[in-house]
């Protein structure tokens, strides 16, 4: 016999618990499912104990550097990893305590730990239970991707996840992939004193930006003492004393590198194996993706899939969004789609990358015409003050209509900078209005207005 419900959320990520608390607050009684922590990836595995550990590694780092501010410390500087790894666990667990709590002050909204499976279109059971509903939210998020090395699976490797229960110094890690997670972790664990190879099997680091920002972060871990292996494609992995020995092959040239820690970050597999989703009917695409349209309705009726699951976006923000869409369309009755959802996002090395709208890449294949600004971060006299000029700003502009299509911001407080641009192209502004603006010196965002008064032709 099944229970009824108004709606089954399954997963707790960003998403579920939001809307899961919204549809409550409106009377309906509501059943989410998580199978492991309630707040997803961001809370337990992501933005917030990365971010935390990121804190921590600057604090080494700036403690190290203070004798160039005339600031004497006295000794080396060392890292207590299991007390950052403490105080990292204690802001995990207050903003899960938080979100615990929350959901708790709603009446109809029962939170049920346990793995969910689809038993029919309207039905879903977990923990030998049958729960039927008219409405179904997918929010299961996704995790790390794992390669079919050889020897891979007789070795500790770490993951993103894994990699966070770590409460002593790696001697040397090695990280698989140069792309944002695993580039936040080899910046990180630098400053906290190991050593850091990361390699790469692309030319380059962060291979979806431009060329010229990509370079800028190279240089800003390689300063660190971070190494890069590019275009190098790892072929085994094996035990080798106390670590792993990590072979690989660079163009036609065979060798390896022993490593005490391995981190793979090669990318994001979707969490859909064991919804059992063919009992549903619920489409999927070739890489395990939840199929939807603009409003994140998946091709069975009454079913919707939001998150990292639906691949529409792999962030935090976007996966709040997906939320805000669906709570405009099933509650609200709007229409508010994923549709011209402009690209957003930030890498947290340190200085942050602060990433909006179109690439220059892009642009150029659009085939419009545009015109391009671009600064050094080490001529923003706030940089030079802070002792940190690493990175540059460049912003894309339609040559037509004056609006903004895009924008980077590389250096000390990019990921807030860049975010007065994305203002101005959602409001679709042209930019003479920004340049125009008269901004409070000495700051970042001062020297925006004078990027968009140097505009140049884009060739």
């Amino acid at each position: 016999m099944s229970e009824p419900f108004d709606a089954i959320v399954i997963g707790a990520g960003q998403a579920g618990p939001s809307l899961a608390a919204r549809m409550a607050g409106a009377g309906k009684r509501v059943a989410l499912i998580e199978r492991r922590h309630l707040g997803g990836t961001c809370v337990n595995d992501g933005c917030t104990p990365t971010k935390t550990l990121v804190a921590s590694a600057r604090a080494a780092w700036a403690a190290r550097r203070a004798g160039d501010f005339g600031v004497m410390v006295k000794g080396p500087v060392s890292v207590d990893m299991a007390a950052v790894r403490a105080r990292m666990d204690g802001v995990v667990a207050a903003s899960v305590a938080g979100l615990t709590d929350w959901l708790a002050g709603y009446s109809t909204l029962e939170v049920i730990r346990g793995e969910a499976s689809f038993a029919s279109p309207t039905e879903v059971a977990v923990n030998g239970r049958l729960l039927r509903a008219p409405q179904i939210f997918i929010n299961t998020g996704g995790r790390a991707s794992l390669p079919d090395w050889p020897g891979l699976n007789k070795v500790p490797y770490l993951t993103n996840t894994s990699i966070l229960r770590l409460d002593s110094l790696p001697g040397h890690l090695v990280i698989a992939g140069a792309s944002y997670i695993g580039l936040e972790f080899a910046h990180m664990y630098s400053r906290f004193g190991s050593k850091v190879t990361v390699v790469e099997r692309g030319p380059r680091a962060a291979q979806r930006e431009d060329a010229d920002i990509s370079q800028h972060i190279r240089q800003i871990l390689e300063a660190e003492g971070v190494t890069f292996l590019f275009n190098t494609t790892i072929e085994s992995v094996a035990r080798a004393g106390h670590g792993m020995l990590v072979s690989f092959k660079s163009g036609e040239r065979r060798a390896s590198v022993e490593g005490s820690h391995l981190m793979v970050a090669l990318g994001r597999t979707p969490n859909t194996e064991a919804l059992n989703l063919s009992a549903a009917g619920v489409s999927t695409d070739a890489r395990g993706y939840i199929v939807t349209d603009d409003h994140l309705r998946t091709n069975v009726p009454g079913i919707w899939a939001l998150g990292d699951v639906n691949g529409r976006g792999a962030f935090t923000h976007t996966a709040y969004n997906d939320f805000e869409i669906v709570a405009d369309n099933v509650l609200d009755g709007g229409t508010r789609s994923v549709a011209g959802r402009m690209p957003v996002y930030g890498l947290f090395i340190d200085p942050p990358l602060g990433r909006i709208g179109m690439t220059e890449d892009e642009v150029r294949r659009s085939g419009r015409p545009a015109l391009i600004g671009t600064r050094l971060m080490s001529n923003v006299a706030r940089a030079r003050e802070r002792g940190e000029t690493q990175g540059m700003m460049k912003v894309l502009v339609d040559a037509e209509s004056k609006k903004l299509l895009g924008a980077a911001v590389l250096g000390i407080g990019g990921d807030e900078v860049v975010q007065s641009l994305l203002q101005l192209m959602a409001a679709g502004t042209p930019y003479t209005t920004m340049m125009q603006t008269v901004h409070i010196h000495p700051t970042v965002s001062e020297l925006i207005p004078t990027m968009l008064g140097e505009l140049r032709p884009l060739d």
